[in-house]
Formats: structure tokens, sequence, C-alpha cells
């Protein structure tokens, strides 16, 4: 290609010259050769295309004006995200919601460009470890291969087809992928086999996120997928390095041999990265030499992010949309049983059941009610209420949100119930979904959604999300229901959900380190076991029926 957006200069790190290739590694056995032993090695070179060869979709000729910069104005959750060295504040918005509770357009969206095996995937990782914030989605170009023909699988077959060209990779699909999660909306992600050459049937489900990292050797030659990148960083790698990895890596994870590996990179990997990567350098904002090893790099990139992220804190008033349960001489005394640290287990779970029940009982009253007149058996008229609605479906929020299920069952008769599972990713912070049951005419249904303890948030927040994007429950029919609230949790599902009524027996100021509800309730030993009420219930039902 010989036209590009021409964009400010990019923010360029000195190269440590202290860098140096080693020349013999080990690698099963054998000695990896050095850059002048693979040159001995490689064929003469062939061209992977030419200029006239460029797609119809990649970069429009110099001149064409630049972009207004769209940095998404979005905040992470939770509101108070403890780092190892700072604190950030973002007053309970979560990423994908401004301040007045409105969904935001944009997540924040970094793109990371550069050769083959140059580091991207390691500068990524060190990214998200380095922000410390949860809602982090890391997305990879290699993903989008294109589907291969039975000739073209062949050609890969034979290290005859060119992995490295922008006609390898399905730009419609990545482009449409990237956008919708950057709307905070749900996708599905193909799962590449690089040693078949072929899509998985399986493709992995990913939720939302607050910071995606997009990384890939063509992650600036298409101009739809650069208006989705709020940061373009290009890791900068010498050649002979990229080639050391690159034979390390396609040898022992991808089973290829030492000379289909130089054949590839000769004949189509060098090749392509002088027509179309190398040139997109002038695109990134920054410019990273020496990959996943340059901390300057990171720490400047993370120091933007989190600027994208941060706000100073003030003490916000608790929503209106908020009901405590009234602390009465009841409730106090249950909340003194179930939080005293010198409570068995069976009491635990016993007066747990009671304050559920009450707090059931409380949440029924915010259902929409009518007017109406009834006859009584002595033949007089009743003005009374009666529910103003289609249905009620409890959702439970697995696996905590089970116990709570015996106590809106029997004050609500007939009540459908539904699951769902919802856990963190322990590499990226983020929740996914994991299993999901519920009623197929749900939309139409006032929904109560039930979670034992709420702390940050997070897992309750992507509840919402599913009922509210993925089965069209309106916003004002959906009801929180929770034992115990933390503030920080309050405040993101309020912010995020300005309609979502949140009802609980208490709200407790902080967290811990490990973001548990501080002062809080029950040992751990009778909270880490979430089916506790549950499973009580379920032998006393079952000894009442035999």
């Amino acid at each position: 290609m010989t036209n590009y957006i021409t964009h400010n200069p990019p923010v360029r790190l000195r190269r440590n010259p202290s860098m140096a290739l080693t020349s013999r590694c080990r690698l099963r056995g054998r000695r990896i050769p050095t850059e002048a032993e693979c040159g001995k090695m490689m064929s003469s070179r062939s061209d992977s295309g030419s200029g006239e060869d460029s797609l119809d979709r990649l970069l429009p000729p110099a001149g064409a004006p630049r972009r207004k910069s769209t940095t998404s104005l979005s905040k992470t959750e939770p509101p108070l995200l403890r780092t190892g060295t700072r604190t950030i504040y973002t007053a309970g918005r979560p990423p994908w919601y401004d301040e007045h509770g409105a969904q935001s357009k944009e997540a924040f969206v970094i793109g990371l460009c550069g050769g083959s095996a140059s580091g991207k995937t390691t500068v990524a990782n060190k990214i998200i470890e380095a922000l410390d914030v949860p809602w982090v989605v890391l997305l990879s170009m290699d993903s989008f291969y294109k589907v291969l023909s039975a000739e073209e699988q062949a050609l890969a077959a034979k290290n005859d087809y060119n992995f490295d060209h922008p006609g390898a990779f399905d730009f419609e699909l990545l482009v449409a992928t990237l956008r919708k999660l950057k709307q905070g909306k749900s996708v599905k992600i193909p799962v590449y086999d690089f040693t078949t050459h072929r899509r998985q049937k399986d493709w992995k489900n990913v939720y939302g996120a607050s910071v995606i990292i997009f990384e890939g050797i063509m992650s600036f030659a298409d101009k739809e997928l650069l208006q989705l990148l709020d940061m373009k960083i290009f890791v900068d790698t010498d050649s002979d390095i990229r080639l050391v990895r690159r034979l390390r890596r396609d040898i022992t994870e991808r089973g290829r041999d030492i000379e289909g590996v130089i054949k590839q990179y000769n004949k189509f990997v060098k090749p392509a990265f002088e027509q179309y990567i190398e040139p997109t350098m002038r695109l990134a904002d920054i410019v990273v030499p020496r990959g996943g090893g340059n901390m300057v790099a990171i720490d400047l990139i993370v120091q933007h992010v989190h600027s994208q992220l941060e706000e100073v804190s003030h003490q916000d008033p608790l929503p209106q949309t908020l009901s405590v349960l009234e602390s009465t001489p009841q409730v106090r005394g249950l909340h003194t049983i179930i939080r005293n640290k010198e409570t068995s287990r069976d009491e635990f779970i016993f007066y747990s059941k009671r304050l559920m029940r009450l707090l059931i009982e409380h949440a029924l009253t915010f259902l929409p009610s009518q007017h109406c007149v009834v006859q009584t058996p002595q033949g007089h008229e009743y003005e009374g209420r009666s529910y103003n609605g289609k249905g009620i479906t409890g959702v439970s929020i697995l696996r905590a949100g089970e116990t709570m299920e015996p106590a809106l069952r029997a004050v609500c008769k007939d009540v459908r119930i539904g699951k769902i599972l919802i856990q963190t990713n322990l590499d990226s912070g983020e929740p996914e979904l994991h299993y999901l049951r519920l009623p197929k005419d749900i939309s139409e249904d006032h929904v109560i959604l039930m979670d034992s303890t709420v702390s940050t948030g997070a897992a309750a927040m992507m509840a919402v999300r599913v009922l509210l994007q993925d089965h069209e429950v309106q916003e004002d029919r959906i009801v929180l229901v929770s034992l115990l609230m933390a503030e920080l949790g309050v405040h993101s599902v309020a912010y995020a959900f300005p309609k979502v009524k949140i009802i609980t027996t208490a709200v407790d100021k902080s967290l811990d380190d490990f973001l548990h509800v501080i002062p809080g309730i029950g040992k751990p030993s009778y909270t880490s076991n979430a089916r506790s009420v549950q499973d009580a219930s379920e032998r006393q039902h079952s000894a009442t029926v035999a």
C-alpha cells in the first residue's frame, strides 16, 4: 500500500541498546537458528501481493480528514477500585453508563498492532494486570481467520497459504463483533484451531466490558476497524526476535516443523509485514519497542486509560430507588443474631429464613396494584387492592440467590422461578454468563431478582442486563431483592439502572480487600456455602411431604 491516513506523530520510546538476541536457545532438543543461519535456509523471496492487490476496505488515501477523537467517557465498575498503588473513584457509575444513568455508546477500546510474534498478547496482558480493574475483554484478531475451502486447506497444510494477508481475515464479522462489544452487548467469538486451520464448533460467549483490548497483526489495516479504536498502540520488536519467537511458538504449540516455519516466514510473513503492517505504525498513538518488557511504555498507556476512568469521589446520598426494610426491634434482633460470630449454623439458617420472608413480603408491596371491590361472605362490599400485572417471575442469581426461593414461594402462590449463573473470570476479572434458565414469556412479567448479598453489584448488574437486552424485560418491572447490600453495590446498580427498584434489609458502609461486605453477616463457613438455607429448606419440605 502506498497511501495512508496521516495522524499526529506517535509517542516513541527509546530502544534499550542492551537488548540482544540470544543466538542459542534450546527447543525440544533443537537449537533455534540464528538470524544469519535463517538467511541461509531461506529461499528466494516471493511477493505476497502488490499495491494493486490491496483490499477496498483498507485505509483511505492520504488527505482524508482525521477522525475526531471519540474517547469514551464511561466509567468502571465497581465505583471504588483499589490497585496496588492507587484508588480509582467513579462515583458508582459502571462502565457503559453516564452520570445520569443513561447508557453510554462506547466502551474504551485499545487497539494493539504489530508484526507476528512481536509480543502483542504479552503487552495486552501486562496492560490488564497494571489496570487492575474489572470488566476487561481481550479480543484477538486470530479468532477471525476466514473459513478455508478444501483447496485452501490443502495449501495451508503445505505452508503455502498466506495467513498474513488482509484477505485472510473476516473483517466483516470482526467489525460487527467489536462494534457490538463496544456497545456492551453480548457477542459470540469464533475459536480458531491453528493445528487444523478450522474454526471450532463451539464459539466463545463474551458479555460486555468497560475496557476492550483488541490485538492483531492487521489491527490498523481496515478503515472501519480504525473508527472503533479509541487508542492505537504499535508493538515494535526487532525482526530477529520475532522470528525466534515464531519458531518457538509454531513448533511447540502448533505442531509445525522448522523448515515449514522458515518457508512460511520467508514467503508470506516478512513481505506482509513490510507491505501491510509496518507502514501502519504511523497511525499509532504510542509505539512500544521491546513489547511486554517495556514497563515505561505500559505505565504510560495505563496512566492514560486511568485518566479516562478516574473521577473525584464524593459522598452521594443513597438513591431514591432503594427501599430498606424498616429497622423494627424484630428486624434489628434478627440482624443481631445472624451477624453474631457465636451464632451456630442452624440458628443462622433459621433466622436468615425469617428475615428473608419479611424481605420478600416487603418487596411485594412495590408491585403495581389497582383498586377493586369484592363481596364478602356476609354479602357486603369490600374495597381493596389487587395485583395489576400479567405475572410474577422470581429469578435467582446462582448460587446464593437460591436461598431466597423458599421465601418467595411461601408468599407468592404459583410463582415461576428462573435461574442465572454468573461467575467472575479470574484472568480478566469480568463477570461471565455461564448458565441461564428463564421462562420464554418473561418479557411481560414483573421480575423479582434475588441475590443474598450484593457487594460491588457486578453480578446483579449483569443479570439485569441479561433480562433487559436478551429477554426484553422492562427496566421498571425489575425488583432487585437482597438480604444485605454494600453502599458500593447500591450506587452501582442505581446509577446503571435508575428504574430498577432495590429492596434490602440493611446497607453496610464498606468492603474489605476481598470485596466482602463489612461488617457483614455470618461466618465464612456459613456464607461460603450459599446453599445452606436452600438445602435446609428442601430437607424440611421433604420431611413434611413424607
